[in-house]
Protein backbone atom coordinates (compact mmCIF):
# COMPACT_ATOMS: atom_id res chain seq x y z
CA UNK A 1 0.00 0.00 0.00
CA UNK A 2 1.20 3.26 -0.87
CA UNK A 3 1.46 5.82 1.65
CA UNK A 4 -0.62 9.06 0.98
CA UNK A 5 0.89 12.10 -0.26
CA UNK A 6 0.76 14.92 2.12
CA UNK A 7 -0.25 18.24 0.72
CA UNK A 8 1.73 21.63 1.67
CA UNK A 9 -1.29 23.87 0.40
CA UNK A 10 -3.60 21.70 2.73
CA UNK A 11 -1.65 21.44 5.37
CA UNK A 12 -0.91 25.26 5.59
CA UNK A 13 -4.76 26.16 5.46
CA UNK A 14 -5.71 23.77 8.20
CA UNK A 15 -2.95 25.34 10.02
CA UNK A 16 -4.43 28.98 9.41
CA UNK A 17 -7.97 28.60 10.06
CA UNK A 18 -8.22 25.01 12.24
CA UNK A 19 -4.66 25.44 14.27
CA UNK A 20 -6.25 26.22 17.14
CA UNK A 21 -8.02 22.92 17.81
CA UNK A 22 -4.49 20.68 16.27
CA UNK A 23 -6.20 19.57 13.03
CA UNK A 24 -3.07 20.23 10.87
CA UNK A 25 -0.83 18.18 13.40
CA UNK A 26 -3.37 15.58 12.91
CA UNK A 27 -3.02 15.52 9.12
CA UNK A 28 0.41 15.29 9.32
CA UNK A 29 1.39 13.17 12.07
CA UNK A 30 -1.78 11.26 12.40
CA UNK A 31 -3.41 10.81 16.10
CA UNK A 32 -0.54 9.93 18.13
CA UNK A 33 0.58 13.38 17.90
CA UNK A 34 0.71 14.36 21.56
CA UNK A 35 0.76 18.42 20.05
CA UNK A 36 -2.18 18.24 18.59
CA UNK A 37 -3.84 16.21 21.51
CA UNK A 38 -2.49 19.37 23.71
CA UNK A 39 -3.83 21.87 20.59
CA UNK A 40 -6.68 20.02 20.87
CA UNK A 41 -7.15 20.07 25.22
CA UNK A 42 -7.19 24.06 24.85
CA UNK A 43 -11.16 24.47 23.42
CA UNK A 44 -12.63 21.99 26.48
CA UNK A 45 -10.29 23.75 28.94
CA UNK A 46 -10.93 27.24 28.02
CA UNK A 47 -14.53 26.21 27.66
CA UNK A 48 -14.58 24.59 31.36
CA UNK A 49 -12.78 27.75 32.54
CA UNK A 50 -15.64 29.72 31.21
CA UNK A 51 -18.75 27.88 32.33
CA UNK A 52 -17.29 27.41 36.01
CA UNK A 53 -15.86 31.62 36.01
CA UNK A 54 -17.53 33.28 33.53
CA UNK A 55 -18.98 35.79 35.81
CA UNK A 56 -15.89 36.42 37.88
CA UNK A 57 -13.19 37.03 35.33
CA UNK A 58 -12.44 38.75 32.12
CA UNK A 59 -13.79 36.31 29.48
CA UNK A 60 -10.14 37.40 27.34
CA UNK A 61 -8.18 35.82 30.27
CA UNK A 62 -10.64 32.33 30.43
CA UNK A 63 -9.92 31.48 26.43
CA UNK A 64 -6.60 32.58 27.08
CA UNK A 65 -5.45 28.98 26.17
CA UNK A 66 -7.12 28.96 22.94
CA UNK A 67 -5.63 31.80 21.87
CA UNK A 68 -2.00 30.94 22.52
CA UNK A 69 -2.75 27.74 20.79
CA UNK A 70 -4.47 29.74 18.07
CA UNK A 71 -0.85 32.35 17.87
CA UNK A 72 1.35 29.25 18.09
CA UNK A 73 -0.85 27.77 14.80
CA UNK A 74 -0.84 30.97 12.87
CA UNK A 75 3.44 30.18 13.72
CA UNK A 76 2.82 26.79 12.55
CA UNK A 77 1.11 27.99 9.47
CA UNK A 78 3.92 30.10 8.56
CA UNK A 79 6.46 27.29 8.78
CA UNK A 80 4.40 24.95 6.53
CA UNK A 81 3.81 27.47 3.85
CA UNK A 82 7.13 28.20 3.88
CA UNK A 83 9.08 25.37 3.92
CA UNK A 84 10.47 24.51 0.35
CA UNK A 85 8.44 21.37 -1.66
CA UNK A 86 12.10 19.78 -1.75
CA UNK A 87 12.39 19.58 2.15
CA UNK A 88 8.47 19.26 2.70
CA UNK A 89 8.84 15.88 0.24
CA UNK A 90 11.66 14.72 1.99
CA UNK A 91 9.67 14.89 5.45
CA UNK A 92 6.40 14.33 4.66
CA UNK A 93 6.25 12.49 1.31
CA UNK A 94 9.27 10.59 1.36
CA UNK A 95 7.66 7.26 -0.11
CA UNK A 96 4.71 8.54 -1.83
CA UNK A 97 6.34 8.56 -5.16
CA UNK A 98 4.81 12.11 -5.82
CA UNK A 99 6.57 15.41 -5.70
CA UNK A 100 5.14 18.27 -4.37
CA UNK A 101 4.39 21.47 -7.09
CA UNK A 102 2.79 24.53 -4.60
CA UNK A 103 1.39 27.06 -6.22
CA UNK A 104 0.43 30.82 -5.45
CA UNK A 105 -2.05 29.57 -3.03
CA UNK A 106 0.38 29.04 -0.68
CA UNK A 107 1.65 32.39 -0.48
CA UNK A 108 -1.79 34.02 -0.31
CA UNK A 109 -2.41 31.71 2.46
CA UNK A 110 1.15 32.81 4.19
CA UNK A 111 0.49 36.47 3.82
CA UNK A 112 -2.85 36.17 5.38
CA UNK A 113 -1.63 34.14 7.95
CA UNK A 114 0.74 37.08 8.82
CA UNK A 115 -1.28 39.28 8.61
CA UNK A 116 -4.00 37.67 11.27
CA UNK A 117 -1.05 36.65 12.98
CA UNK A 118 -0.21 39.92 14.00
CA UNK A 119 -3.62 41.76 14.09
CA UNK A 120 -4.36 38.85 16.99
CA UNK A 121 -0.88 38.98 18.74
CA UNK A 122 -1.28 43.07 18.84
CA UNK A 123 -4.84 42.52 20.04
CA UNK A 124 -3.73 40.47 22.55
CA UNK A 125 -1.13 42.33 23.73
CA UNK A 126 -3.01 45.39 24.27
CA UNK A 127 -6.10 43.58 26.18
CA UNK A 128 -3.84 42.40 28.46
CA UNK A 129 -2.31 45.42 29.55
CA UNK A 130 -5.50 47.30 29.84
CA UNK A 131 -6.84 44.49 32.16
CA UNK A 132 -3.43 44.20 34.20
CA UNK A 133 -3.02 48.07 34.46
CA UNK A 134 -6.57 49.59 34.01
CA UNK A 135 -8.82 46.71 35.28
CA UNK A 136 -10.45 46.35 31.80
CA UNK A 137 -12.03 50.53 31.86
CA UNK A 138 -11.36 50.12 27.62
CA UNK A 139 -13.76 47.48 26.98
Amino acid sequence: MTPSHKNKTLATFTATVFGSIGLHRFYLKGPGDIWGWLHFATLPISLLAYSLLGKNQQVAFLFGPLIISGLIACLESLIIGLTPDEKWDAKYNADSGRQSDSSWFVILLVVLTLGVGAIALIGAIARTFDLLFTGGAYG
